[in-house]
């Protein structure tokens, strides 16, 4: 084996026993060989960096609902170490974007010559720009939804280029959707773009092969979930929830 067929396969182990800070920093070794990723290893590399942020995600939201909490019953002394785990998670969500962004703006994206890989890694920095934009505050929050939606743009631009059921295309609608309802607060933008993809796939769906089928209505079905979901928050009807995303 060579030294990369030799990161790659002990990246699939770590993945096999959920060991994803590991597959990081294996996958991180590959990329910085600097040549362009096959589509399994930048799938594992996605599969890397999503577990890893993943994670952490659920928790701070977790605390963020605990310190409401606390709040509202006034038990003061209970939300100062709530308040500093959270901080601490937000700290490790933004070294962790941090990482990933360096590896697609210094070697991902540049090397990369498909439409489908240019806009895989395109959407991959929108979503990390955007998992920082989910606590960032003031000029910061507008800094890092900016570049999201810069990434997300560019991304939607190449897009065309695939057909509307492509599974990347997708992830990338559902996602940008996800983006404008939950980051830039503009529902009505979500549904549009959420809709838009759906339809169009959906005209073109018995053209699948079968080896794409069962991704993309996979996401097509997210993308069905979130437009009721937000219509449903729109008209009151309950509690506003998390919107489901691409998972990797």
């Amino acid at each position: 084996m060579t030294e990369r067929e030799t990161l790659v396969y002990c990246a699939k182990l770590a993945e096999q026993v959920e060991r994803y800070d590991e597959m990081v920093d294996l996958m991180k070794k590959v990329v910085e060989q600097d040549k362009e990723l096959s589509v399994e290893e930048r799938n594992l590399l996605s599969v890397a960096y999503k577990n890893v942020i993943g994670a952490r995600r659920t928790s701070w939201r977790v605390f963020g609902g605990l310190e409401g909490s606390v709040q509202v019953r006034g038990n003061t002394k209970g939300v100062g170490p709530l308040k500093k785990y959270r901080e601490q998670l937000e700290s490790e969500i933004n070294k962790v974007s941090t990482e990933i962004l360096d590896l697609l703006d210094k070697y991902l994206i540049k090397s990369t010559t498909g439409a489908d890989s240019r806009v895989f890694y395109l959407k991959m920095k929108g979503d990390y720009y955007r998992y920082m934009a989910e606590f960032a505050v003031g000029d910061q929050r507008t800094a890092v939804a900016a570049k999201s939606n810069e990434a997300y743009q560019e991304a939607t631009n190449i897009a065309a280029e695939l057909p509307p059921t492509h599974p990347i295309r997708l992830g990338l609608a559902l996602n940008y959707s996800v983006f404008f309802y939950e980051i830039m607060n503009a529902p009505q933008r979500a549904c549009q773009l959420a809709k838009a993809a759906f339809d169009d796939a959906i005209v073109e769906l018995d053209q699948l092969s079968e080896e794409s089928y069962k991704d993309s209505t996979l996401i097509m079905q997210l993308l069905r979930d979130n437009l009721t979901l937000w219509t449903s928050d729109a008209e009151g009807e309950e509690e506003p929830k998390k919107s489901p995303e691409e998972k990797a």
